[in-house]
């Protein structure tokens, strides 16, 4: 879905929130197929505790008497506090961090494509359009491997060497990947899974030494929680930290790249932590040193809006790789767009919640998927399906989410809006196979 991060010689480009335009009949579809995560057990440890009250009495002074404090030794004692805490943080989860760096063999694309002004995969790198093709005719192709781009990932896992990162920064099957630590050590790495749902995939190199950080509970998470990002910007600065808070939550929004590309995000946080491309699979981390988030996409028509995938939603994909050496997800098969008020209201529909199931917008992309369970438990396209087990579908509570407790092989009872009525269909769920 994605393209890869820049490296610092090229132009960089990241994942990008794209408005959403209103559609005239049913909105802008969702292409997505529902797959859904399993559940995982709970990974991460006891917060750290930071900075008591006599750690800070040298650092504040007697700037007022102990007996009479005012909102100016108050706020000085709490910027004192918060910046130890950032300066620790930093110094724990820096180690775990790495850059992941892209590299493809570009005499060969070339050898195939031949010197064509706009070939897509040199555009996408941000080539100008006569770099192969102008009033030099003579000028060399590229020779052999080339580094083309590079993320963020960081270590999960210290026994296995495992690797968290965004899966369009390895989305490439043809590219080799190397994974470069904080302190400058180059291991070849190897991607072992891929998320077909969410924007995650995990890495693997053979070094033990690298310590791995926290997983936090990303429910737990509050707006206005102050946050700290860190990653390789623009692919050339690595372990580059900026700080801020976590703006919103549970956003649900259409991140895409510059070819056209898109993929739906759903309940993810907002940021205005700087998030700068090649900072894609780098951790959001909380006050407590632990990972909430993975950073994700950014907005490029505002300021400071920057997208990062909820931690627990990394844990059921971590649990299942780690129990079926692959990442097993639930599959129904259709395509759906949420129904909001304001959907209803301009469709003239008769319920103004749930997930309509309609069609794309080729002739292939059907609203269910035939062959799959919604076809066999008899779901059609414009169809609404209101509850999942009576867990009503809406803006908090989404069918992806909704459904995610349950695993492949499991039956679901699905409250069904269907020609005018109400009906509850039993679907067993599939396994998700690319």
């Amino acid at each position: 879905m994605f393209i890869e991060e820049q490296s610092n010689d090229l132009p960089p480009s990241m994942p990008v929130v794209k408005p959403r335009p209103l559609p005239a009949r049913y909105a802008f579809p969702l292409i997505l197929t529902v797959i859904l995560s399993l559940l995982a057990g709970a990974i991460g440890g006891a917060a750290v505790t930071i900075f008591g009250q006599d750690f800070l009495k040298p650092l504040v002074g007697n700037i007022l008497p102990a007996d009479k404090p005012t909102s100016t030794s108050v706020n000085q004692k709490v910027t004192v506090e918060e910046e130890s805490a950032s300066t620790d943080v930093v110094k724990q989860v820096s180690p775990s961090v790495v850059s992941i760096i892209i590299t493809k063999d570009l005499s060969k694309i070339y050898s195939m494509t031949g010197p064509q002004p706009f070939d897509d995969f040199f555009n996408q790198f941000g080539f100008p359009f006569n770099f192969f093709f102008n009033e030099q005719p003579q000028q060399p192709a590229p020779e052999g491997k080339q580094e083309v781009g590079g993320g963020t990932g960081f270590v999960i896992n210290q026994q296995s060497g495992l690797i968290l990162t965004n899966r369009h920064v390895v989305t490439d099957t043809e590219a080799e990947y190397t994974v470069l630590t904080n302190e400058g050590q180059r291991y070849e790495a190897t991607v072992v899974a891929r998320d077909a749902v969410n924007d995650m995939a995990l890495v693997q190199i053979q070094n033990k030494s690298i310590p791995a950080v926290r997983l936090g509970d990303s429910d737990s998470v509050q707006i206005g929680q102050t946050v700290i990002a860190i990653g390789n910007a623009l692919g050339e600065y690595r372990n580059t930290v900026t700080k801020g808070v976590i703006s919103g939550i549970g956003r649900n929004v259409v991140a895409g790249d510059n070819r056209g590309s898109s993929e739906q995000l759903e309940g993810v946080f907002q940021t205005d932590a700087a998030i700068n491309p090649g900072n894609s699979g780098g951790p959001l981390v909380n006050l407590q040193g632990e990972v909430i988030g993975i950073n994700t996409a950014i907005n490029s028509q505002g300021q400071l809006i920057g997208f990062a995938i909820p931690a627990n939603e990394a844990k059921r994909m971590i649990d299942s790789y780690e129990k079926y050496g692959r990442i097993v997800r639930p599959y129904l098969g259709i395509r759906y767009v949420l129904v909001t008020p304001e959907l209803a209201k301009a469709n003239k529909l008769e319920v103004d919640y749930g997930a309509l199931l309609i069609k794309g917008q080729t002739t292939t992309d059907l609203a269910v998927v035939p062959g799959s369970p919604a076809d066999k438990a008899g779901l059609t396209e414009n169809d609404i399906i209101l509850e999942v087990d009576g867990q009503k579908i809406d803006q908090e509570h989404s069918l992806v989410k909704s459904l995610a407790k349950y695993q492949p092989g499991q039956t679901v009872k699905l409250t069904v809006y269907s020609k005018g009525e109400t009906k509850d269909v039993t679907v067993t769920l599939d396994e998700f196979k690319e």
